[in-house]
């Protein structure tokens, strides 16, 4: 049995996941953090692929927040020559601060609508 803090967590994703959906026009920006790195992929859930992705480990970066902002500058360049403007934030059941929200301030700064 999985301790309580990651059942909430896991509750809180699946939550999250019921309303969030991504297509090939507007896809999907799924936010991972762990203690090394933070993850960002833009999903198209239409069929199941990735589109884009980018790590703070490719940029060389910390998992700080000042790694969170290369992180969405970096997304939202890979997301322009992909040809993709608009996505849906899903930010994985983690809160909308810190370093999830300078990463999605990033990215709106660097030309992506949410």
């Amino acid at each position: 049995m999985k301790p309580k803090k990651i059942q909430d967590r896991l509750a809180r994703k699946r939550r999250i996941r019921g309303k969030v959906r991504g297509t090939a026009k507007r896809p999907r920006m799924s936010v991972h953090r762990s203690l090394t790195q933070i993850v960002v992929q833009l999903i198209d859930d239409d069929t199941s692929k990735t589109l884009v992705t980018a790590t703070t480990k490719e940029l060389k970066a910390k998992p700080n927040i000042e790694g969170a902002k290369k992180l969405g500058e970096s997304v939202a360049k890979k997301a322009k020559e992909a040809k993709i403007d608009a996505v849906v934030f899903d930010r994985n059941a983690y809160r909308y601060h810190g370093r999830v929200k300078e990463l999605a301030d990033a990215a709106r700064s660097g030309g992506l609508t949410f």
